[in-house]
């Protein structure tokens, strides 16, 4: 089993910026990739942002990229996400996620497990 915490979101004005944390237990996640993922109400959970054990990463769309980082300390069995320039429609709940994947997935059926997620407000 793997427990995931998110932790670090909150209320934001538009442009500001945020680092979310998603902490790992129970096992090494060696094999294993870690995705960011969010929701807001009525929507289906998209995809953001994902990270494999090696570094590879991938994100939803260039521009995202442009304002996230997805990154992850391997010794603290810990991923991040940095998010810049935040936007009112970037509100929404974040949800961490790890997968049985070497690489980053896109695909929310592949990850295997899931943290409670963490609300994000972008408000002025």
């Amino acid at each position: 089993q793997v427990q995931l915490v998110e932790s670090g979101g909150g209320l934001v004005q538009p442009g500001g910026s945020l680092r979310l944390s998603c902490a790992a237990s129970g096992r090494t996640l060696s094999s294993y990739s870690l995705g960011w993922f969010r929701q807001v109400p009525g929507k289906e959970r998209e995809f953001v942002a994902a990270i494999g054990w090696s570094g590879l990463s991938a994100y939803k769309t260039d521009s995202l990229k442009g304002r996230f980082t997805i990154s992850s300390d391997n010794a603290k069995n810990t991923a991040y996400l940095q998010m810049n320039s935040l936007k009112p429609e970037d509100t929404a709940v974040y949800y961490c996620a790890a997968a049985r994947w070497l690489t980053p997935t896109t695909n929310p059926g592949n990850y295997n497990y899931w943290g409670q997620g963490t609300q994000v407000t972008v408000s002025s």
